[in-house]
């Protein structure tokens, strides 16, 4: 499954057991882009390249919304030694963690059931 293809059915699951939560989900992520697409996806994203996938706008638990960086099952997020396993990877996180000081949760999610989890985990379980 390729990661476009785990934000459809992430965002699929969102409709179906969800269906009163807004949520935006980065069309222009997991997709080959010609250098000009990306130098303006880049412009319309704040200049930041590595913004995280899906945006779940909902308040909950103390934060402002949810941030979902996805990647698709088998994914490597960090070396043995604890450092990102890819330069793109540490900048991800780096967005990830300026989210959380900005008051959203901001999580990574490897595969369809961690991104289920941390869905149903923060907006309270399914139904």
């Amino acid at each position: 499954m390729t990661e476009s293809e785990l934000q459809i059915q992430v965002a699929d699951y969102l409709r179906l057991q969800y269906p009163e939560v807004l949520f935006h989900s980065d069309f222009g992520s997991g997709i080959k882009l010609t250098m000009g697409q990306a130098v303006k996806q880049k412009r319309l994203n704040g200049g930041h390249r590595a913004w995280p996938d899906m945006f779940i706008a909902k308040a909950k638990g103390g934060y402002h919304g949810l941030f979902i960086e996805l990647k698709k099952n088998g994914t490597r997020l960090f070396r043995r030694d604890g450092f990102p396993a890819s330069q793109h990877i540490a900048e991800q996180e780096q967005a990830l963690i300026g989210l959380s000081d900005a008051g959203y949760r901001a999580m990574f999610a490897v595969g369809f059931e961690q991104a289920k989890e941390i869905i149903d985990n923060y907006l309270g379980g399914t139904r």
